[in-house]
């Protein structure tokens, strides 16, 4: 019989996505699974977005251009602009979500076996993305009694070998919540300049800040144009999950022109999903003013729930919508597979995120959870409320 790739059998599960089988079968036995694992937002998508799509006059659904519409990065390249960062039409490649965007950055800056340090915890899919491209991820550990900020500049330094092309960041970030200062930021700009790396930045969730903190973007620091590359997506800005449109961001005109090679080998990114983002782009501040508030109001209930409850210690979020919440337990992956295969409160359950699969070093995250509060208040309480009493029950039989 044929064999897999060596690089197939190391490509790792989706910590947020494998415990999908087990939820599926509590749904079965008439369970009401209540879903903190993923961030599909409930909030609705902006009305102009599908209207676009629903009135487009369209005859024969074509290609694209491989880099994006001309018009929608000209659009996008505005958005930008009202949010202080300046970049053309010319530096934007249109990308089948924000995971595309990543692998073509990836595949456009690193060979195999180069390295590229990421603080952790992490977007598990960091760690696939690198597999795929015969990347090592040298992890830099965050920690939860320091709110998951910056490790020292001094510990990146330690990593940085001659493998070491590039640092990624989550701002704000998956899985923690955690938004960067414009002063970490620039520690990181300078540590890129002075052994010349590139700074690899995933600012899909820049809209979601929290407590009048602003986001700063790495492409408003000031000469890093060649360092610097920017992922983004609509899909969480817009609750566009679906639409699968990101887009590859750099002033480093050799990169955009590497990244084409790769946006050419797959020819083009979703025609109408672009003409729906190009549409989004006109959403007015009023929809994120009231997202933003209600993002905030559902993470102050889920940190306060969480807070009641005995042994639990969780981070507070300053941006995004997730948080990572650390449990009286040795193993998250087990209890987390236990409730929705033992447990029920008046027939509903819950699913959440182990954490160890955000963690590149073994053996951390074995006790944490992500929690996503993508859901309404009501089912956020009753979600807690339904954790309580499972880790109590769980204590009993573990």
């Amino acid at each position: 019989m044929p064999k897999i790739s060596v690089k197939g059998s190391k490509m790792p599960a989706s910590p947020i996505r494998k415990l999908v089988p087990y939820a599926e079968q509590a749904k079965k036995r008439g369970i009401r699974v209540i879903h903190l694992n993923i961030g599909q937002p409930d909030i609705k998508t902006p009305k102009i977005a599908l209207d676009a799509v629903k009135n487009a006059n369209i005859e024969v659904l074509a290609y694209s251009m491989t880099e994006g519409s001309e018009a929608y990065r000209q659009k996008i390249s505005g958005y930008y602009r009202k949010n202080g960062i300046e970049v053309a039409a010319d530096d934007i490649i249109v990308t089948t979500g924000g995971s595309e965007a990543l692998s073509f950055a990836m595949g456009s800056i690193m060979d195999n076996g180069d390295d590229i340090i990421i603080p952790e915890p992490f977007y598990a899919n960091y760690n696939g993305f690198a597999t795929a491209m015969g990347v090592s991820v040298v992890p830099i550990v965050s920690k939860i009694e320091e709110n998951f900020a910056l490790p020292p500049i001094s510990e990146f330094e330690k990593l940085i070998s001659s493998r070491t092309k590039a640092i990624l960041i989550c701002n704000p970030g998956n899985p923690t919540g955690y938004l960067y200062s414009k002063e970490e930021i620039a520690q990181l700009a300078q540590l890129a300049r002075k052994h010349d790396l590139f700074i690899m930045a995933d600012e899909v969730y820049r809209e979601f800040t929290y407590d009048g903190r602003e986001h700063y973007s790495i492409l408003q620091e000031p000469d890093l144009e060649d360092h610097a590359i920017m992922i983004d997506s609509v899909s969480k800005r817009y609750s566009m999950c679906g639409a699968r449109i990101g887009c590859l961001v750099s002033k480093n005109k050799e990169v955009i022109k590497t990244a084409m090679k790769f946006a050419q080998a797959r020819l083009s990114p979703p025609t109408l999903a672009q003409i729906a983002s190009e549409a989004a782009l006109d959403t007015p501040q009023s929809y994120f003013d009231e997202v933003i508030e209600e993002y905030a109001t559902r993470r102050n209930v889920l940190v306060k729930e969480l807070q009641k409850i005995a042994g639990v210690k969780v981070a507070v979020p300053q941006g995004a919508f997730y948080c990572i919440a650390e449990l009286p337990i040795d193993s998250a992956d087990d209890f987390a597979q236990w409730l929705l295969e033992n447990f029920e409160m008046n027939g509903e359950t819950v699913m959440v995120a182990p954490a160890a699969g955000f963690y590149a070093t073994e053996g951390l995250g074995h006790n944490q959870i992500r929690i996503a509060y993508v859901l309404e208040k009501d089912s956020l309480v009753r979600a807690v409320t339904i954790l309580g009493e499972a880790l109590q029950a769980y204590k009993k039989v573990r």
